[in-house]
């Protein structure tokens, strides 16, 4: 298996070349960042993802990955959005809606990107329309409580399908429908409300990339209380039953590499360092 510093993603002028250890480097720079401030105010949160799945396979990133993401539960993603946008600002911008009205409510819920780099991203619907920075980011997901039934969930899933042209064709022409995100942010969050005493959580349902019907969900005793593992240099925290998570958010088979031809970078077109 190739490391990080064999997968090269750009060339540069000068005839040298940004590879996926370089995105590391700076991805692990962001989430030390993170985990400072979390630590410091109490705020639990866990690898996500891919993340995840590179704490427990790889003891840091996956070698070809070249996105980072974190999660937490929604009421401690606003205590730390509160914190972040001012112990974090000097070295980030912090975009999420509620800093932010710009901010595209159809990704994750916040980005912390890193001043003074560049990234452009493959998935082009889902523009970045805060033009002052566009940084190598960590994408923040918010967990919230879903309901046990999977026909309400379902309802609730295809509810957001039917608000999202409102929000997402705007954004398409930079425009900035600030009603409709709203809307669809008021109908994510008053589902999870509704189900504060569930014993389920899942992140997706504003995540409309995904089959609704086979969505993210999770037994909050998996995930929560977080631990902390080994991560490249560091100690990162990761779901209280790994096992259970990645079966779930990656698949049973998490723990198999998958062969050379699928190493691939997913997320970056162009990117400066």
């Amino acid at each position: 298996m190739k490391t990080s510093s064999e997968f090269i993603v750009k060339q540069k002028e000068d005839g040298t070349y940004i590879t996926v250890k370089d995105i590391h480097d700076v991805l692990l720079e962001i989430l030390k960042d993170i985990d400072a401030v979390c630590r410091k105010h109490n705020i639990p949160y866990f690898l996500n993802g891919g993340s995840a799945l590179g704490a427990v396979r790889h003891q840091g990133f996956i070698p070809w990955d070249d996105d980072a993401d974190i999660a937490m539960m929604v009421d401690d993603f606003k205590r730390f959005e509160s914190i972040a946008v001012k112990e974090l600002c000097d070295k980030y911008a912090i975009h999420s809606f509620d800093v932010d009205s710009r901010y595209n409510v159809l990704v994750p819920g916040m980005k912390i990107r890193k001043k003074g780099t560049y990234i452009k991203e493959v998935n082009v619907l889902l523009p970045n329309n805060i033009k002052e920075c566009d940084g190598l980011f960590v994408d923040v997901f918010v967990y919230d409580y879903v309901s046990e039934n999977k026909v309400e969930d379902l309802i609730n899933r295809l509810g957001c399908y039917v608000l999202a042209p409102a929000v997402e064709i705007p954004e398409w022409f930079g425009k900035n429908f600030k009603g409709a995100k709203t809307l669809f942010m008021n109908h994510v969050r008053n589902y999870g409300k509704r189900n504060r005493n569930s014993k389920y959580i899942g992140f997706d349902l504003s995540w409309l990339f995904k089959n609704p019907t086979k969505p993210f969900i999770f037994k909050y005793e998996d995930i929560y209380p977080v631990q902390y593992v080994p991560f490249e240099d560091t100690y990162l925290p990761i779901a209280n039953h790994p096992h259970e998570y990645l079966c779930t958010a990656i698949a049973p088979s998490y723990m198999t590499i998958p062969d050379e031809k699928d190493q691939i970078q997913k997320h970056t077109v162009d990117i400066a360092l």
